[in-house]
């Protein structure tokens, strides 16, 4: 009943909200997972569990609103782009890379779902649900709007799906290496004819080449740091590439790719802190976003715990990194965006169900405003630029 109660007030918020909402607001969509909380330094599944949502928030002049919730599949598990805006912003994807084990469920397994959801309905609603692979994760739509690729974690694979219309159509997998290879996430080249692929399980970047809906692997690797998980890539000169590490406590790095040599490669590294979850380049190219674990997701009584993550801007200068300014956010926290002229940031923080906005001015970063969640943020993305 209280799932239930919980769903009943999701879609009722939905509907009010998308009322008053604004044809030319700009819009961030987040995936929450309301299976799986922090204790103590570990990932468990809730012992009541909500269920997960996918919430449209209107971010125009940097203030977060929310506008409307759908039920449908989302999971922490994976980098934080489990969701994909389609260029024109009549859809989003979202994966779910976890469920609850039907056979037991106080635990999780990978799930398999990328769900399509319409953005220019009243409320959203879920217009399709595909099967990818086992622990679909990081999801990216070229910019033409004709193709997406879904990392799946726990298969070795990336799926391939043709978009027309508005509706996907499964175009193949690729292989990229054993079930424990860790495929995270897949961006694609800004001219649409290659894309990255991380691979935490075994510390790899793939390379594939894309010729209409054909996607196959150029069987090259990049090797940027230990266990590459979030990549995103906005200009056609660089890509950014956050490496987890071994949750040892270490300085873990990210790594910039330069697109332009030939071939492809990783020519720039950095230490950032502890696990730098997510990564994204402002929409100007000239600056990259980081958001840093910094220890909130270890146990109190770790040497390595600290009590708040860390959200930090660096200068992307050609091919060099510089920081430029850092702010402190919660625990456990996982993406970000940035607003369309690069003078906002949005994070999310699953310990707190919030998102935090803040101002950006070249310079420092100025917390201006929070929007609480009902279930917590795990998965986030604006349309590409």
């Amino acid at each position: 009943m209280r799932v239930c109660h919980v769903v009943s007030t999701l879609i009722a918020a939905s509907l009010a909200g998308l009322a008053a909402s604004a044809s030319r607001a700009e819009i961030v969509v987040t995936a929450n997972d309301g299976k799986m909380v922090l204790e103590n330094g570990n990932a468990v599944v809730r012992k009541q569990p909500l269920p997960d949502t996918v919430s449209v928030i209107d971010l125009t002049d940097g203030a977060l609103k929310l506008l409307g919730e759908v039920p449908a599949p989302a999971s922490v598990v994976g980098p934080p782009p489990s969701v994909a805006i389609a260029p024109d912003g009549a859809f989003a994807l979202v994966t779910g890379a976890m469920k609850i084990d039907p056979a037991d469920a106080t635990k999780a397994v990978p799930d398999d779902k990328l769900s399509v959801i319409d953005l220019k309905s009243s409320p959203p609603k879920v217009l399709a649900t595909h099967q990818a692979g086992a622990g679909a994760a990081g999801v990216s739509i070229n910019r033409a709007g004709t193709l997406a690729l879904v990392a799946n974690r726990s298969e070795g694979t990336v799926s391939v799906f043709a978009i027309s219309g508005g509706t996907l159509t499964p175009a193949g997998k690729i292989q990229l290496g054993d079930a424990k290879s860790g495929p995270s996430h897949a961006v694609f080249s800004r001219d649409g004819a290659t894309a990255l692929v991380t691979r935490d399980g075994d510390s790899k970047i793939s390379l594939l080449t894309v010729d209409g809906s054909k996607v196959e692997y150029a069987k090259r690797d990049l090797s940027a740091g230990i266990r590459p998980y979030d990549i995103d890539l906005t200009g056609s000169a660089v890509a950014i590439v956050g490496n987890v590490g071994a949750s040892s406590g270490d300085g873990d790095t990210i790594s910039l790719i330069d697109m332009t040599a030939k071939p492809i490669r990783i020519v720039t590294t950095v230490t950032v802190g502890q696990t730098p979850e997510g990564v994204k380049m402002s929409p100007d190219g000239n600056y990259v976003a980081v958001t840093v674990m910094n220890g909130s997701n270890k146990p109190s009584a770790s040497p390595f715990f600290n009590d708040f993550g860390l959200l930090k801007v660096y200068k992307i200068s050609g091919t060099e990194l510089a920081p430029v300014a850092e702010a402190r956010i919660g625990h456990w926290c996982q993406g970000m965006v940035w607003s369309k002229d690069s003078k906002h940031v949005v994070a999310q923080c699953m310990v707190e169900n919030e998102l935090i906005a803040f101002s950006f001015d070249g310079k420092a970063l100025t917390r201006t405003s929070t929007l609480k969640m009902q279930v917590s943020p795990a998965g986030i993305r604006t349309a590409e630029p």
